[in-house]
């Protein structure tokens, strides 16, 4: 069964109806949990018009699920996709797809500010005899030269993170399709309501749905999406790795679409005012957030997204010490390394993600021990904002 955007055109609209159908099991409202690892036959007939495609059913839990297919069925509305296809998790996802795009004596090229353990997974590919090449979002010149003739696909974010760099898809497709080369994107920070990189020509986007998507943190899933025929290919895959989501998480999930519109729409507000009383703050010498002019990429968000997202890094003036300080002074944010739900999240990157490395490493890709990384969540934009006043004040 293939996706389409079901005709409709608003994003909350889309978000709560995308990909459901309009009359449910026993005319409920909300789509039911298909809580079953098998499904059964009437005849044998049925079980071949099933594997002939003439019939929609089930065959077993591993190869797909009803609440499963409504969830991908919308995320693959919101991103005007073909198709979606589930995971348990984000990084199951991005390696599930990589498996299954890449072999031995291949070569892929990924940005060096793309999530920390994508980049330490394709690091781990040249064991299987395929090499990566890491270069500096944006830079074009960079990207040509890391071409090989063995090179089959660029692996980036957009935005990236931390450090919130928006690459310029339609140059980069274009870039790509004269090489002949596969692009991926993870727009998990960008969301569906903000950026769909398949619009400008992008090959598959994937999502942390366990972020925005589910928006509550209280599930983890990933997801892929793109034209049918390259899903469909992964999806083989998944089906020999068991690489599965449950229907329970898939109704968190759906659950959680439905307002994403929403809540993407008040996290790209307040972190806008967020963003801009910082870079005005005497004790904040730099802040990263591409709905600011300032920012090095402004021009190409502001062309290519509706909004600029929720996530914000910043840097506090002075030492480790200070930065380590304030952050401990704000009461509204919870320490924690995630995004994308509806609680506000701070995390310093150089303790929490980056503690392993030494600090020539982490300055080598602008993680310093000033960097703080302030996730919003749905609060009162104003008393967020108070809260991180008090803070600077108390350092």
């Amino acid at each position: 069964m293939k996706n389409t955007n079901d005709g409709f055109t608003g994003e909350s609209t889309r978000s709560v109806h995308g990909g459901e159908e309009r009359n449910k099991f026993a005319q409920s409202l909300i789509n039911p949990i298909a809580q079953t690892a098998t499904f059964t036959f009437n005849n044998l007939e049925e079980f071949e018009a099933f594997k002939s495609g003439e019939k929609n059913l089930y065959e077993y839990g591993r190869y797909g699920n009803p609440t499963q297919r409504v969830a991908e069925c919308k995320i693959a509305s919101l991103e005007n996709a073909e198709e979606a296809l589930l995971f348990p998790s984000g990084m199951s996802a991005i390696t599930s797809v990589l498996y299954a795009m890449l072999r031995g004596g291949q070569h892929l090229i990924i940005t060096e500010d793309c999530y920390r353990m994508t980049a330490k997974f394709c690091r781990t590919l040249a064991k299987f005899g395929i090499e990566t090449t890491l270069v500096k979002p944006g830079d074009m010149g960079a990207l040509a030269e890391a071409v090989r003739p063995e090179t089959r696909l660029i692996f980036t974010e957009s935005p990236t993170n931390p450090h919130l760099h928006v690459l310029d898809l339609e140059k980069l497709v274009a870039f790509a399709k004269e090489r002949r080369l596969k692009v991926l994107i993870d727009s998990t920070l960008a969301t569906p309501i903000n950026q769909r990189p398949l619009d400008f020509g992008v090959d598959l986007v994937i999502h942390s749905a366990t972020k925005y998507m589910g928006g509550h943190n209280d599930l983890m899933a990933g997801v892929v999406c793109g034209k049918g025929a390259l899903i469909d290919a992964i999806r083989e895959y998944q089906r020999i790795t068991g690489s599965v989501v449950d229907p329970n998480t898939s109704y968190l999930l759906i659950r959680g679409l439905k307002t994403l519109a929403l809540r993407v729409a008040r996290q790209n507000d307040t972190a806008t005012k967020i963003a801009q009383f910082l870079e005005e703050h005497p004790k904040v010498t730099e802040v990263y957030y591409p709905g600011l002019e300032s920012h090095v990429d402004h021009e190409v968000a502001k062309a290519q997204m509706s909004g600029f997202g929720g996530l914000i890094s910043f840097e506090v003036e002075g030492n480790l010490e200070r930065t380590r300080d304030f952050v401990h002074r704000l009461s509204l944010p919870y320490l924690a390394p995630s995004l994308g739900g509806v609680e506000t999240l701070v995390s310093h990157p150089a303790t929490v993600s980056y503690y392993d490395l030494s600090p020539e490493e982490r300055l080598s890709i602008g993680i310093t021990d000033q960097l703080v990384r302030y996730a919003v969540g749905i609060e009162d934009a104003q008393e967020l904002v108070d809260d991180i006043e008090q803070a600077l004040a108390g350092i």
